[in-house]
C-alpha cells in the first residue's frame, strides 16, 4: 500500500461554533489548527474561509491571507474548496484558484443538501477544471454517490491533462451514498487502474469508514467540516485530535503514514 494520506478538514462552510465552540473560523484560528493537524500527522489541509461575522465567505483577500500564512508556518498540501457553501455562484467559487493552491476541491455533480440543492452544472464543472489545469492545480475529484463517480470517471477521460486522477468518496450524507463497506467496495471496484481516492464519512461514519480506507490502500479526510464529535455525545476537542486517532489506527495496522513530501508523490503534484 501506499503511505496513508490523511486531509484535514478544518472548518468547512455549514459548520458553526455554537454546534462546536473549538470550531476555528477566524484566520489565526486555523493557521494554528493547521499546524497542530500538520503535527499531528496530516499531510493536505482543506480550506474553507468566513468573514468576521463566521459567516462562510469566498473573498480573495481572506484566502490569499489564509494560504500566506500556513505556507509561512507549515509545509502542507493547501487545498481549496470550490464549493463554497450552498448557493454560492460559480463566479465566487472560481476566483481563489487564481491564488494557486497545489490541490483544490471539484465537485462533479449536484446533490440535495438539506432543504437546499448544492448545484453544480456541467458547464460549472468544466469552468472550474479548466482554471485548475490553467493554474496547475491537481483536483480531487469528489463523489457523493454512483452515478456521480462514473460521470467524474469520463470527465476525466475527457480531459488527459487531469489523470492520474485523485477521487474523494462521501459517505453517509442523507442524499448520497450510504457508509457501508459493501458500498466503499464497488466504489473502488469502478475507479481507473491508475486513480488515488480518499474517504469522507460524514458524522458517525467518519471512524468507520476511515478504518475501511486505512486497511485497504485508501487515504482519509477527517475534520470539523464533516465530524465534531469524538464519540456519541462527546465533542471532539480539536481537528488535531481527530487526526491522530487516525495516525493510531494506521499504526495498529502497520500503514505507514504519508510524509508531505511523500503525499505529493503519490498524488502527482509536480
Amino acid at each position: 500500500m501506499d503511505d496513508l494520506i490523511i486531509t484535514a478538514a478544518i472548518t468547512g462552510a455549514e459548520t458553526s461554533k455554537t454546534q462546536n465552540p473549538a470550531l476555528p473560523v477566524t484566520i489565526e484560528e486555523q493557521v494554528k489548527a493547521t499546524i497542530e493537524c500538520q503535527k499531528a500527522g496530516a499531510t493536505v489541509v482543506h480550506l474553507h474561509v468566513r468573514d468576521e461575522n463566521q459567516s462562510p465567505s469566498q473573498d480573495l483577500a481572506l484566502f490569499k491571507k489564509l494560504k500566506s500564512e500556513i505556507e509561512k508556518n507549515c509545509d502542507i498540501i493547501i487545498q481549496f474548496s470550490t464549493g463554497g457553501a450552498v448557493g454560492t455562484p460559480i463566479s465566487e467559487r472560481l476566483a481563489p484558484l487564481q491564488l494557486k493552491p497545489e490541490m483544490a476541491s471539484l465537485n462533479v455533480g449536484s446533490i440535495n443538501f438539506g432543504d437546499e440543492v448544492f448545484e453544480n452544472l456541467p458547464k460549472d464543472i468544466e469552468s472550474l477544471a479548466q482554471e485548475m489545469i490553467k493554474n496547475k492545480i491537481k483536483p480531487e475529484i469528489e463523489v457523493y454517490d454512483v452515478g456521480m463517480l462514473e460521470y467524474g470517471i469520463r470527465f476525466i477521460d475527457k480531459h488527459p491533462s487531469l489523470s492520474p486522477a485523485h477521487f474523494q468518496f462521501v459517505f453517509g450524507t442523507h442524499s448520497g451514498i450510504s457508509a457501508t463497506t459493501e458500498n466503499y467496495g464497488f466504489m473502488r471496484s469502478k475507479l481507473p487502474l491508475n486513480a488515488t481516492h480518499a474517504v469522507a464519512g460524514v458524522g458517525r461514519h467518519q471512524l468507520p469508514m476511515s478504518s475501511l480506507a486505512i486497511i485497504t490502500g485508501g487515504h482519509v479526510r477527517v475534520g470539523f467540516e464533516d465530524n465534531i464529535y469524538w464519540t456519541k455525545g462527546v465533542l471532539a476537542k480539536s481537528n488535531a485530535q481527530l487526526v491522530e486517532r487516525t495516525v493510531a489506527l494506521a499504526k495498529i495496522h502497520n500503514r505507514k503514514i504519508a510524509s508531505t513530501e511523500t503525499a505529493r508523490k503519490i498524488l502527482n503534484i509536480k
